[in-house]
């Protein structure tokens, strides 16, 4: 299994960036996928997650309205469009799997989330 992480990068405050999270080995279309950030010396948190299908997603109420997650299961792929970044969004950013097939839970407990992958780097300047 192996989730890779993009798109990360340098950007002023109010700008946007776009995170690609691309799947394989795995059956992508029927797992949940979420984002979670974590900042020098914090743990990690929880940011989006989205049901296999698309149909539903959650956030955290620190990105709600700013942040969009998408997913294009034909592409094994899930996005995280961030808009109007802020400091505080300064991250190391995941993707991650929940390996229970058809999960509708969206859990925002990293925990519960079987696969990982290996972070980018989000750093948002004032």
């Amino acid at each position: 299994v192996q989730l890779q992480a993009s798109g990360g990068g340098l950007v002023q405050a109010g700008g946007s960036l776009r995170l690609s999270c691309a799947a394989s080995g795995l059956t992508f279309s029927r797992l949940t996928m979420g984002w979670f950030r974590q900042a020098p010396g914090k743990e990690r948190d929880f940011v989006a997650a989205i049901t296999w299908n698309g149909a539903s997603t959650k956030y955290a109420d620190s990105v709600e309205g700013r942040f969009t997650l998408s997913r294009e299961n034909a592409k094994n792929t899930v996005y995280l469009q961030m808009n109007s970044l802020k400091p505080e969004d300064t991250a190391v950013y995941y993707c991650a799997a929940n390996g229970n097939a058809w999960d509708r839970t969206m859990s925002t407990t990293a925990a519960l989330y079987n696969y990982w992958g290996q972070g980018t780097l989000v750093t948002v300047s004032s």
